[in-house]
């Protein structure tokens, strides 16, 4: 995986696993429609359609989110 030294964070997805909406709240705490309106706002990472009724979020974006639930941004690079 290429890593930009800058910013500490994965340009190739292909390794960050996909979670379901099951374990992405176990590790947070946040129901379903609490995630929505955070995605809403670009404070939460945004889900990824895997198919017509099926999302996941990408790991790597969930724990960004759960170092630092205040002061995350969507699109934001996560500081390692």
């Amino acid at each position: 995986m290429k890593i930009d030294t800058a910013t500490s964070t994965p340009l190739d997805r292909r390794d960050d696993r996909l979670l379901r909406f099951p374990e992405v709240h176990n590790r947070t705490g946040l129901s379903e429609s609490t995630i929505r309106r955070r995605e809403a706002r670009g404070t939460f990472p945004g889900r990824v359609a895997l198919g017509p009724r099926l999302v996941g979020w990408y790991e790597s974006d969930v724990v960004a989110w759960v170092r630092d639930p205040i002061g995350y941004q969507a699109g934001k690079p996560a500081l390692a």
